[in-house]
């Protein structure tokens, strides 16, 4: 039996599905979609970097519209949702803590994110924390006292945060809220009460199983090799896997145009349809965060989209090829463009320092439009009264080169 053919631009389209970026929002947004927006992606990564929207605020914005950041804080405050090593520091629904417990037990195989001889030089220390937070509840580190300069001239980080990442990479405390996105950390038996890891704990192979599934549907189709990276799991025998899969309904192989045999996940079956007839459409545009699951395995993007990527923030300015964050530009199921952008909070003003197409994007009427819907609705939810553009290219926004006012108020 000959696998369904699906042409490059409809397995695109049916991966977009899959994450919720296929077409715009079809009602505002509302508190409680941020759970399934993370449910669906499995896991939001969590960055710091705040020159513009911070990434886990920016990548649901990407798929709900205007919506209040606030949302995802209360989120994590209501338990809905925690924070673990999973992609790397991400977001994920407090009921796949299952799936991160096993890691939590053995956080000697977490490399950087725990160091055993500092947690055994100061085992004493720790113990004086664990007993605080027991009496006096969640801390920051910011609740300790401030750091000092080391011998190398750098502010070292203050011993408190260090036993508090400690503490969260072996499971001893969990993040219970952010305040001004610093977290706050409580014990994991307050936060967990009724886990009991002698009878919920799941064997790393399990709990590895269930990664690997919520990676294939998050991903809705995907080359067998891009499963691992989604939760950073290490080689993952995925042949006798894939053979379940199929037996089981869960999954199926289609032939992609250029990428040849690829998998397509359960969820999407009922799409196949209209992605072979060429009638899967694409109609949102939108400004993606460089931590979005969409382009956060480089190599992905760039299969998939033909989209070379890196982020530069961490490369000397001199250096820089693009700028220091460099956000995607979506539109209509391509990833057609990048932008180097800068929130400038007190004049209100969004600066698009820079802004490219990508090699054989024809800047037309449509792309236009909706590079400027995209853009202007970016700039807006972030409290813009005005979009400032600098370098562009050319035939793009000839009718208002230096820029637009969002109409915020």
């Amino acid at each position: 039996m000959s696998l369904p053919q699906l042409s490059l631009q409809a397995a695109r389209h049916l991966h977009l599905a899959a994450q919720g970026l296929l077409q715009k929002p079809r009602r505002g947004a509302k508190p409680t979609d941020i759970l399934p927006t993370i449910q669906r992606m499995s896991l939001l990564q969590i960055d710091t970097i705040n020159i513009v929207a911070r990434s886990p605020y920016l990548v649901l914005f990407s798929r709900l519209g205007d919506y209040s950041p606030q949302w995802l804080d209360n989120a994590l405050s209501k338990g809905e949702l925690m924070e673990y090593w999973a992609h790397e520091a991400c977001f994920l629904p407090r009921s796949d803590f299952a799936l991160v417990r096993h890691r939590m037990l053995s956080p000697d195989k977490m490399g950087w994110k725990y160091r055993q001889e500092w947690m055994h030089e100061h085992a004493a220390e720790i113990d004086q924390l664990i007993a605080h937070i027991e009496e006096n509840g969640p801390v920051r580190s910011a609740d300790f006292e401030h750091p000092r300069k080391g011998s190398s001239g750098w502010w070292e980080w203050k011993p408190h945060k260090r036993h508090l990442e400690g503490l969260f990479t072996s499971g001893k405390v969990m993040v219970v809220e952010r305040r001004n996105f610093q977290r706050v950390y409580d014990l994991t038996h307050r936060v967990m009460p009724h886990w009991d890891d002698r009878l919920h704990l799941l064997t790393q192979p399990a709990a590895e199983a269930l990664m690997l599934e919520n990676s294939a549907r998050s991903l809705g189709i995907f080359r067998p090799q891009w499963l691992a990276d989604y939760y950073r799991l290490r080689q993952p025998a995925l042949v006798p896997l894939l053979d379940a899969w199929q037996r089981e309904h869960k999954a199926m192989p289609v032939m992609v145009e250029t990428l040849g045999e690829m998998w397509l996940h359960a969820d999407l079956f009922p799409l196949l349809p209209q992605a072979e007839a060429g009638k899967l459409q694409a109609t949102h545009s939108a400004v993606l965060s460089p931590f979005d699951p969409v382009v956060w395995d480089r190599k992905r993007a760039e299969q998939l989209f033909d989209f070379t990527y890196r982020l530069e923030c961490y490369t000397p300015a001199p250096k820089r090829q693009y700028g220091y964050f460099v956000l995607p530009l979506l539109h209509k199921g391509r990833l057609v463009g990048r932008m180097d952008a800068k929130m400038h909070r007190k004049t209100g003003v969004l600066e698009v320092i820079a802004l490219w197409l990508e090699e054989g994007v024809k800047v037309t009427a449509t792309l236009e439009k909706g590079l400027f819907s995209a853009i202007s609705e970016f700039a807006r939810w972030q409290g813009a009264r005005e979009v400032t553009l600098s370098r562009l290219p050319e035939g793009l926004f000839t009718t208002c080169l230096s820029g637009w006012e969002t109409g915020t108020a």
